[in-house]
């Protein structure tokens, strides 16, 4: 994906919101899920409170993954990987026989969470050309409306 100043790739720029919008779409699938994933697993209130918890602790290692794929020049296979990764491990969510299981599953998500969202950004800023703010308001949009819809 390379860049010509000033150019803003529109199908590049659409393509990774789109990314964006099928990863959040699934990620946003555990709220409407967790009275069905409670009565399945018999989890306490406390317990099912933790599970978007654990989704979000791969975050705290976003500077360090951020700075891997930076020099690894990883982005897109981290973009590639996210939306599968998440979007199978939250299609897994039901599955879990007990809630170890659901913690490694949502804890991966999480991971997968963190790769898109560390990594799309970066490209977006190169196929926006001179329009950063465009794409990556494209971008934005594609997640909240994600979120919207997913829940």
């Amino acid at each position: 994906m390379s860049k010509r100043a000033g150019t803003f790739a529109t199908g590049l720029v659409l393509l990774l919101a789109s990314a964006h919008f099928i990863h959040d779409i699934f990620t946003a699938f555990l709220a409407p899920l967790l009275p069905l994933i409670i009565d399945k697993l018999g989890l306490t209130l406390f317990q099912a409170s933790t599970l978007a918890v654990l989704t979000q602790i791969p975050s705290f290692f976003n500077p360090f993954l951020g700075s891997f794929i930076d020099r690894s020049r990883l982005h897109r296979l981290f973009v590639a990987i996210g939306p599968g990764g998440s979007g199978t491990l939250m299609c897994l969510m039901g599955l879990a026989p007990s809630y170890g299981v659901l913690a490694v599953i949502l804890l991966s998500a999480g991971l997968s969470v963190s790769m898109l969202h560390v990594s799309a950004p970066v490209l977006i800023h190169q196929v926006s050309g001179g329009n950063i703010g465009r794409g990556m308001s494209l971008f934005m949009v594609a997640g909240e409306l994600a979120r919207t819809v997913g829940r």
